[in-house]
């Protein structure tokens, strides 16, 4: 079975009627104003370098060349087979902090990248690492709300990803425990599929019971990780105005990382607990998620055709060096062969 990938560039062959057209329009015209100067047979005898029929065959080589560069761009196909492959990984959602404090140095040194960004580029690197697998992305504050669900694509995932900043949710604070309940609800049904949460955030929780959320979750056959972002010794949030954040009594709030809750969270939930400043944060990541039981997630079946413009190229190419190689007169150095008649000898 024969068929086009891009049909609609078919349409392009209305321009060879178009082209013929307009070289019968140039050839009328030149006989025309040939005619000014004398009758047919004596102009032509004026002009014996001129081959009468060479323009006729440039014409047609270049509507051949024409058609075959449209058949090109349609992509011809031939031939058709169906394919079906079983996409084999787990689920895994992913939990990010958008509270203020991540806006926040994510070192002691004031001047490192934030927090936030610090995460961003994390996940794009595990996001790599995760392909095949489903990934989900919950954004987190005072409440958790979902940012993207469980899916795939991983082009998809990144874009969503570069879109997070802090100023996503209206409610300030850190519902941790918010957001992994959030992630339970947003796995499939599948008992067969593996289940894993990643919590990015500084550990600064005040909103509820993160570490008893995280035991919920792991009596359900969730295993909940956590990275921790920021530093221990703290540093100031900026405002994005050139001032940081103060309290009531016009004092610098600073932020600090809660590795130990960050840790607790982990512990209970069985996963690990991974210190984002790490060099090797992402491959501690991976290496827990990819120890879990793979399930098939989806299967997919596809067509597959046997493209077939090649072909069509290497006539293209062809059609090309014959035009390059024609001329309109005659070619004076064939006027030295006699291919036709033998030399008498004396």
């Amino acid at each position: 079975m024969f068929s086009f990938a891009n049909p609609e560039y078919l349409y392009l062959l209305l321009l060879l009627p178009v082209v013929a057209g307009l070289h019968l329009l140039a050839r009328q015209s030149r006989k025309r104003k040939l005619a000014r100067f004398g009758r047919k047979q004596v102009v032509g005898a004026l002009m014996p370098d001129v081959s009468p029929y060479k323009p006729w065959i440039k014409l047609t080589l270049e509507l051949l060349l024409i058609a075959t560069t449209v058949v090109i761009l349609a992509r011809p196909r031939a031939g058709a087979s169906k394919n079906t492959t079983k996409v084999h990984g787990i689920e895994v959602m992913v939990a990010m902090d958008v509270s203020n404090s991540m806006n926040a140095s994510s070192t002691s040194n004031g001047q490192d990248i934030s927090r936030l960004q610090r995460s961003k580029l994390i996940m794009q690197k595990l996001i790599d690492k995760l392909a095949g697998n489903k990934m989900g992305l919950i954004v987190f504050a005072g409440n958790a709300y979902m940012q993207m669900p469980l899916t795939g694509d991983v082009s998809s995932a990144k874009l969503f990803l570069n879109g997070i900043n802090t100023k996503m949710v209206p409610s300030q604070g850190t519902a941790i425990g918010a957001a992994i309940d959030l992630a339970c609800q947003s796995f499939s049904e599948s008992k067969k599929s593996q289940k894993a949460i990643i919590v990015i955030t500084d550990g600064e929780n005040f909103e509820d019971d993160a570490t008893g959320v995280a035991a919920n979750a792991q009596k359900n056959g969730v295993q909940v990780n956590v990275m921790g972002v920021g530093s221990a010794t703290g540093a100031p949030i900026p405002m994005g105005d050139g001032s940081y954040l103060t309290d009531d009594a016009g004092q610098v709030v600073t932020t600090y990382l809660n590795e130990k809750m960050a840790q607790d969270i982990a512990r209970t939930g069985k996963g690990v607990y991974v210190d984002g400043n790490a060099n090797d944060a992402v491959e501690t990541l991976y290496d827990t998620l990819d120890k879990l039981s793979k399930s098939d997630l989806a299967t997919i079946t596809y067509t597959q055709h046997d493209e077939q413009f090649p072909v069509f190229a290497w006539i293209a190419v062809v059609l090309m060096v014959a035009l390059i190689a024609l001329m309109e007169s005659k070619n004076p150095w064939l006027e030295r062969f006699n291919f036709f008649s033998k030399k008498t000898g004396k």
